[in-house]
């Protein structure tokens, strides 16, 4: 270096390398270099038309206008200080968004500005570089963008919500304006179909995107039918997987109001083809961006389209599945609500939003003999059909159960050997390892409750005057387990109480705290207003309230009012277990019927009452008996017990026996019976009719 600073004689080249150097510098095509004189104007380029068509410039040019020509502006002062001695020697850019001469392409520039110098302090002018990094630019940013495609889209199983991901994903960063449209049937989880009439296949807009505030008002809106498309060639391709490029839109047909922009001036269209069937297809649409679609754009869409289809087609297949699942949970349950003698009830169920599918839950209510009523609500471990199946099952076997008037524990107690013998599936099946189940049955002839649990929360008991208590129960292992007994809880529940089964879906929240999800319910409970309200309404704002937002499993909300059965509409009497007491159980039997005018009945229940009587004194172990009659709304209920647990069993006499003919009296006689245990014991029951019935008489 010399003192100046500046380099010394190891810079200085021959003369006869000067001119041959710099015409190979300037005829190179790698990189626009422009010479500007102090004035700012170019004396020398090598950027002609011919060589750099986005970056022409020419001898005599203003350097100036030249950069604000392709939308670099900003850089005028830079220029124009570099003439400056006390400017830096040179600036460097990273490259900057400018548009190429015609105005219809976005470039990426680096620029240079380089001062030349005579001597130091003498400026002659400047060297001005560009290098065209556009190409470079355009390929980072597609990879990018399928880099987030390929991140973004198919988060979720929702179809809707994946056509709405490629939506937002294409805008702006390809279009201004973008549609997913997709085929109705896919939408519902089927493959798609093709309209007979029109032979295309119908297709709703499932998805938008656009740079503005809203999508236009004019255009065809989300989940609205799109018109049949005109029978084009074009169409056509598009329907078998082809894509569509159109890079400058003449005047638009008239059938394409309301699907294509009014000021779109380039057109975009591929497929979402998926396993050998075009799903849909995904519109682009450029208005305010100058530069038109080309083949780069196209490609890039078409790698963008494979992986949403495939998106799509696994959310379709999902829902399908959600779907067919659905339709078995919801046919395997009872209606929402009952009016029974003993309660008023209402129920439903909430299927879940997460992508692991519909659960097992299940809630019924189930009559039992002498005006009771079983409440059960039930939640099996896993998700999907089989849940969906193995809770079919399991609602059976607890209505079979409860037929047999078991007891709480004891059902449960079966139940859960059932669970226990289901076979084992394959490692590529999902398997459902267990359940809970909560069985209550409500008595209202004397207004209590027995309860066993199998794993299942609580329930609350909402008081008359508006308190919610949960119930003291011990809970015993879910189904499925084994080898843990079951206990049984018993309460007493004034008139009008609200008994609430839940299941954890529906208190467990997004926090997973079953306690403080419960605690939640209680105070909402309180707060319903419950005691006089109706329970459908109540029942809705509580599974609004307690399953908002993205919920993992299902919630399911079961709610009964009880009733309590007037004293004036039972009664019972303890009678020895002797022969001669019979006649008095007829006497007593014929005293109630009257007082309660139901004279009509008394010679049909006389005769039940001597049998089932009689049964009593002959195997009841000599203990006393019990004889009871309940009138319901539209039944009379005669009940014997005995101390026996001896099984009562139904047989045809032969025309030479002389007994054995009771029970089957008895059956011919009334609508339906039944027996039933106890600790120590048994009931028989036995219903009829309170409306006189025609074919009384006919024994058969």
């Amino acid at each position: 270096m010399t003192e100046d600073g500046h380099g010394g004689s190891d810079l200085e080249l021959p003369a006869e390398w000067t001119g041959p150097l710099a015409r190979a510098v300037f005829d190179q095509g790698a990189m626009v270099l422009a010479a500007v004189d102090p004035d700012l104007r170019i004396i020398a380029t090598n950027a002609s038309a011919e060589r750099f068509p986005r970056t022409p410039m020419s001898r005599g040019d203003d350097m100036r206008a030249a950069l604000t020509t392709l939308g670099l502006e900003q850089l005028v002062p830079a220029l124009e200080a570099a003439l400056s001695p006390a400017g830096p020697v040179l600036r460097r850019w990273q490259p900057l968004p400018a548009r190429a001469a015609n105005g219809d392409l976005l470039l990426h520039l680096g620029v240079g500005i380089l001062r030349v110098e005579r001597t130091p302090g003498r400026t002659l002018g400047l060297l001005v570089t560009m290098n065209d990094t556009t190409e470079l630019a355009r390929a980072e940013s597609r990879l990018d963008v399928v880099r987030e495609a390929a991140e973004s889209i198919g988060a979720s199983l929702d179809v809707a919500e994946t056509a709405r991901q490629l939506a937002d994903l294409v805008v702006p960063r390809l279009a201004d304006l973008a549609a997913v449209h997709l085929a109705e049937t896919v939408l519902a989880g089927e493959e798609p179909a093709v309209d007979p009439v029109t032979g295309y296949t119908p297709e709703v807009r499932a998805g938008v995107a656009q740079t503005g505030e809203a999508w236009p008002a004019a255009l065809v809106q989300v989940g609205e039918r799109l018109p049949v498309p005109p029978d084009i060639p074009e169409v056509r391709a598009m329907e078998s997987g082809a894509t569509l490029l159109i890079p400058h839109l003449a005047v638009l047909p008239a059938d394409a109001v309301g699907v294509v922009p009014d000021n779109a001036h380039s057109l975009l269209a591929v497929p979402l083809f998926a396993r050998g069937h075009v799903l849909g297809t995904v519109q682009l649409w450029r208005t305010d961006r100058r530069e038109p679609f080309d083949e780069g754009d196209a490609r890039l869409l078409e790698e963008i389209a494979s992986r949403a289809a495939l998106s799509v087609d696994n959310a379709r297949r999902y829902t399908r599945e959600r779907n067919v699942a659905l339709a078995l949970q919801r046919s395997l349950l009872p209606e929402e609500g009952t009016d029974e003698p003993a309660a008023e009830t209402f129920a439903a169920y909430l299927p879940t939003s997460s992508s692991a599918g519909i659960g097992g839950d299940w809630y019924d209510m189930i009559p039992l003999s002498s005006l009771r009523l079983a409440f059960v609500l039930g939640d099996v471990a896993g998700h999907g059909l089989q849940a969906s199946a193995t809770m079919g099952r399991l609602r059976t076997a607890v209505q079979a159960l409860a037929d047999m008037d078991l007891p709480p524990d004891e059902l449960l107690t079966h139940v859960d050997d059932l669970v226990q013998r289901f076979p084992s599936r394959s490692s590529d099946t999902a398997e459902v390892t267990g359940a809970t189940c909560l069985y209550v049955e409500y008595d209202p002839v004397i207004g209590r409750c027995r309860m066993a649990s199998a794993g299942h929360p609580p329930p609350v008991v909402l008081e008359p005057d508006g308190r919610a208590r949960f119930v003291e129960l011990e809970a015993g292992p879910p189904l499925g387990v084994g080898g843990m007994p079951f206990e049984i809880a018993e309460i007493d529940l004034a008139p009008g109480s609200v008994l609430i089964l839940y299941s954890d879906g529906l208190v467990s929240g997004p926090d997973h705290d079953l306690a403080a999800g419960m605690r939640r319910l209680r105070g909402r409970l309180e707060h319903s207003g419950l005691t006089h309200r109706d329970l459908g309404d109540v029942g809705r704002e509580l599974l609004d309230a307690g399953a908002a937002g993205s919920r993992d499993d299902d919630a399911t909300l079961l709610l009964a009012r009880v009733r309590k059965l007037p004293d004036r509409d039972s009664v019972f009497w303890e009678l020895p277990a002797d022969p001669e007491h019979v006649a008095r159980a007829r006497e007593l039997t014929t005293a109630q019927l009257g007082a309660w005018d139901l004279d009509h009945l008394v010679f049909t229940t006389e005769l039940v009452v001597s049998e089932l009587v009689t049964n009593a004194v002959r195997y009841g172990e000599h203990g006393p008996i019990t004889l009871g009659l309940v009138r319901g709304r539209d039944v009379l209920i005669c009940e014997v017990s005995d101390p026996s647990n001896t099984q009562p069993r139904l047989r045809r006499a032969r025309s030479t026996d002389e007994g054995g003919r009771g029970l089957f009296l008895v059956a011919q006689l009334t609508s339906r019976w039944g027996s039933r245990y106890e600790r120590r014991g048994k009931t028989i029951w036995a219903e009829q009719e309170i409306a006189p019935a025609a074919d009384v008489w006919d024994l058969g």
